[in-house]
């Protein structure tokens, strides 16, 4: 099976002059590690020099360590790089989903995800999506496996930390899939290369935002909510949630925060699903949510809302989809 979508990809993508390989907006390791091997492996089979683009800002430290050790092969996407392009491909992302900067006459002919399929996806020439799978890493490393291509330290590398950082080293949300293309990746990680990644170096705001979720927590039972202000980089506040997460005794942890004229949720939880969603239903048609089934994230217009009062009303709606009684009082963390 591997083997035909393999082949599949690779006539659909030599029908093509000019591809675009977009990540979704504020790229994480495993967008960032998927959309390189893509480029990787089109160059192998085809001699194809595909450009890569992003929307949003690389903020998380980690983050950018992974793009400096890639030697910087993402660009923020411009007019030009849509309109220079014949066909772009999307890696964990979809049409329509809220989470890519897409023009509506954009032509997307290919689409390489583990989220929920989508309907917009149907316009793609090829498809693979595989919302059973942890990360969509794991699913490129398949296809380069499958092609027998020789990878470059570099690859597996970043691979190997798109896997580990979304299924959080094969603990949430993870297939056999995973678990087979994280064996496969192993023996060629740069062990070196990959310890700075995961210990890249902060500036002290960092340490301030953290001290500001620490100081605005609140604790409901097994649930934590916190409303942070504005973040310094748009997933800074999932950073948080997965920080929070590791609180004796908590299952749900949701971080809401402002970038530019954006109110950003993050939701994590140590269940095996509903996070995706508990977002769908909070956010509604307000924006756009999505996520897995153990971590998700959504993001509201503010559009002349008032952030803290929204915030306020998300809160609240997370606290009566997780069951939380109305009467609970929310206790401040650090006075626990």
């Amino acid at each position: 099976m591997r083997q035909a979508q393999l082949e599949r990809l690779i006539e659909v993508a030599s029908n093509a002059r000019n591809i675009l390989i977009l990540p979704h907006n504020n790229p994480d390791p495993d967008a960032i590690a998927s959309a390189v091997a893509l480029r990787f492996l089109l160059a192998d089979i085809l001699a194809v020099e595909a450009r890569i683009a992003y929307h949003g800002i690389i903020g998380r430290a980690e983050n950018r360590a992974l793009v400096r050790y890639l030697g910087h092969p993402l660009r923020r996407l411009t007019a030009s790089d849509l309109r220079d392009s014949d066909s772009i491909a999307l890696v964990d992302a979809q049409p329509g989903a809220g989470n890519v900067t897409l023009p509506p006459e954009s032509r997307v002919a290919i689409v390489i995800d583990h989220h929920p399929p989508r309907d917009t996806t149907a316009v793609a020439d090829f498809a693979d999506i595989r919302p059973e799978v942890g990360a969509t890493s794991t699913m490129l490393a398949e296809y380069l496996k499958v092609a027998g291509v020789e990878l470059s330290p570099a690859i597996a590398t970043a691979l190997f930390y798109g896997i580990k950082a979304d299924t959080m080293g094969l603990i949430r949300d993870t297939s056999p899939a995973d678990a087979n293309a994280f064996c496969y990746l192993q023996s060629q990680v740069d062990l070196e290369a990959l310890s700075r990644i995961e210990y890249a170096q902060v500036p002290a705001d960092y340490f301030k935002s953290f001290n500001t979720t620490l100081q605005a927590a609140r604790v409901y039972d097994s649930v934590v909510v916190a409303f942070l202000g504005s973040l310094a980089y748009p997933d800074l506040g999932a950073e948080m949630a997965d920080i929070l997460l590791r609180l004796k005794g908590i299952r749900w942890v949701v971080c809401i925060g402002t970038f530019e004229d954006l109110l950003i949720m993050s939701v994590r939880t140590r269940n095996r699903r509903g996070a995706g969603q508990l977002v769908q239903d909070v956010v509604g048609d307000g924006g756009t949510a999505g996520g897995h089934g153990a971590m998700a994230g959504g993001q509201i217009p503010l559009v002349q809302k008032d952030p803290e009062h929204l915030a306020t009303e998300l809160s609240e709606r997370v606290l009566q989809c997780l069951n939380v009684p109305s009467e609970t009082e929310g206790k401040p963390l650090l006075h626990m």
